[in-house]
């Protein structure tokens, strides 16, 4: 059986990006449909969009994150703080193996210029650095998020704003 960061590695190989790759391997635990976790985390590759701000194998994780612990009523101010906190000890833990949760400082490269563009596909940054990132980022969410199973704190995971 293949691993879910296995999965998410291969997700990457067929040109999904980060956030998709790391994202979609696991939104399916939470009952969010394949074609639907692909399509909420398409726009935060590269950095968000090719920005290059924080790293879409991490965004992935945030938004993960978000749909099982987030705030989804009025009032639920233990939630947003329980997200919140999860979301800093990931960027923490993240950070401690990679110095950063910056795609651009990751990547030493700007991928918006051609230069930039060359760099990355002749030191084959994604898979020396990319690749690195989302089983970084799949290795936590396995220990923190994961660990728990679907549990979500007494919560529905699937519940909807009222």
């Amino acid at each position: 059986m293949t691993s879910r960061i296995e999965r998410a590695i291969a997700c990457h190989a067929q040109q999904y990006n980060c956030a998709q790759a790391v994202f979609s391997t696991y939104a399916p635990s939470l009952g969010i449909s394949e074609i639907d976790s692909l399509k909420v985390s398409a726009a935060f590759g590269g950095g968000m969009g090719r920005l290059q701000e924080v790293c879409g194998a991490v965004t992935g994780a945030f938004v993960l994150i978000g749909c099982k612990y987030g705030m989804v009523k009025p009032g639920e101010v233990e939630a947003k703080e329980e997200t919140y906190s999860r979301v800093k000890d990931f960027a923490r833990r993240f950070t401690g193996v990679h110095g950063t949760i910056s795609c651009r400082t990751l990547l030493g490269c700007d991928l918006n210029t051609t230069e930039g563009k060359a760099l990355y596909t002749e030191n084959d940054l994604a898979n020396t650095v990319c690749n690195r990132c989302i089983r970084t980022a799949c290795a936590i969410i396995e220990e923190t998020v994961m660990e728990e199973g679907n549990r979500n704190h007494g919560r529905n995971s699937t519940r909807s704003r009222p």
